[in-house]
């Protein structure tokens, strides 16, 4: 069956059986029988099965379906995002066999999506780490993509039993969690890394698993910051929701009206500032990243708040000839810049080109800076409003 003609998750689901391997029996026990440690094949993007001398193994498409598309899109709004994964083991691209390639993958779905995505009309093995729905790069770095769990999973799954080498092409980004010498050693399975991207896979594989220095470098281009932005906006929902409507009321203290006529004027200012730099350290500062003066990201944040803070104080139009008027100004071009900072910092642990040291050295001036900008421009602020 060519890749055109596979059928949906919603059709008929598929079996199909494989010649059995000369010297291996189809009803052995052990491994091969352990059906609690296999994958589902009852996941809803599970289209078939493949029989194996190691049991059915679950096969799937390179072909993406709406529910797919619409999980990704979910997970990069916060929507399920810890629970997007699927079930360790072994899964069968196209219609592999034995001497098919077996590429390594992490639970998150959407880097299992992304393999198999870029891999139209190929036949491959799929071993699927328990990286906890984490994606390679950070599970490697929490040690979730890891050496002890790769040699659990390959003995696991019966990976021997179901192809004749012993190699394995594991994501360059996942070097940093395993143990090549050690794998090799205790399983058997010699450990190729190969490019970073999914879609370099075709040309690496058909160039001998070899590597173009392109497929070594990790970029880090606006489309991929923007990917980002909406998990950055999820995690200030909650704390949004709470300091709005308190800077609305505050708003209401003092001025030359009424209570809730200085709200609606003051209060409501309060509130738009706020948002903009939430705006500026979630949105602008990943679009604008690359050329934002600094190094640090918080410096990066600093300045950009500045110009945020400008450019809402001069929207407002503040008459300065009063003390009250004064002091609300030095508050926000003090608010605005931190609260942009404290969340343009944020954005270290999504970047490429950060050092956890890096990030504890710059935490360790940035962060109490921020602080004590936001703390002496709400009191400020505050104070401001007594006199007004």
């Amino acid at each position: 069956m060519n890749q055109s003609s596979q059928p949906s998750c919603c059709q008929q689901k598929e079996t199909i059986v494989l010649p059995s391997f000369t010297g291996f029996a189809c009803c052995s026990s052990g491994i091969g029988e352990d059906q609690a440690s296999r994958p589902r094949l009852d996941q809803n993007f599970v289209i078939g099965s493949v029989s194996t001398p190691a049991g059915s193994v679950p096969r799937v498409s390179s072909q993406l379906e709406w529910r797919d598309h619409w999980g990704a899109v979910k997970a990069r709004w916060g929507v399920g995002r810890m629970d997007y994964g699927v079930d360790p083991g072994l899964y069968a691209l196209g219609n592999p066999d034995r001497e098919s390639p077996v590429l390594v993958s992490a639970n998150y779905k959407m880097s299992f999506d992304e393999l198999r995505s870029a891999l139209p009309g190929r036949d491959f093995w799929i071993l699927v780490l328990d990286t906890k729905g984490i994606n390679v790069w950070c599970a490697a770095g929490k040690g979730t993509f890891g050496t002890e769990e790769l040699v659990q999973r390959i003995e696991s799954s019966g990976l021997n039993q179901v192809v004749s080498h012993r190699s394995l092409i594991l994501p360059q980004l996942g070097a940093p969690g395993v143990a090549a010498h050690t794998v090799k050693k205790r399983s058997g399975f010699g450990v190729r890394f190969g490019p970073i991207k999914a879609e370099d896979l075709p040309a690496y594989i058909d160039a001998g698993f070899k590597t173009t220095a392109e497929m070594r470098v990790k970029t880090f281009t606006l489309r991929e910051r923007a990917v980002l932005i909406p998990i950055e906006l999820v995690e200030t929902i909650k704390p949004t929701l709470i300091i709005a409507p308190v800077l609305f009321l505050f708003g209401g203290i003092g001025g030359p009206a009424g209570f809730w006529a200085n709200a609606l004027h003051d209060g409501s200012f309060a509130v738009l500032a706020f948002l903009s730099a939430i705006v500026g350290g979630a949105v602008i500062h990943p679009l604008l990243l690359p050329h934002l003066p600094g190094r640090a990201f918080s410096a990066k944040g600093l300045v950009l708040g500045a110009v945020v803070a400008v450019i809402i104080l001069s929207l407002q139009g503040s008459d300065l000839s009063t003390w009250a008027a004064r002091l609300g100004i030095l508050a926000w071009l003090l608010i605005i810049p931190a609260i942009t900072a404290y969340l343009a910092m944020n954005f270290t642990g999504t970047s490429t080109y950060t050092s956890l040291s890096g990030v504890n050295k710059e935490m360790r001036w940035a962060l109490p800076l921020e602080i004590g900008m936001g703390v002496s421009g709400l009191a400020i602020w505050i104070a401001s409003r007594a006199i007004a």
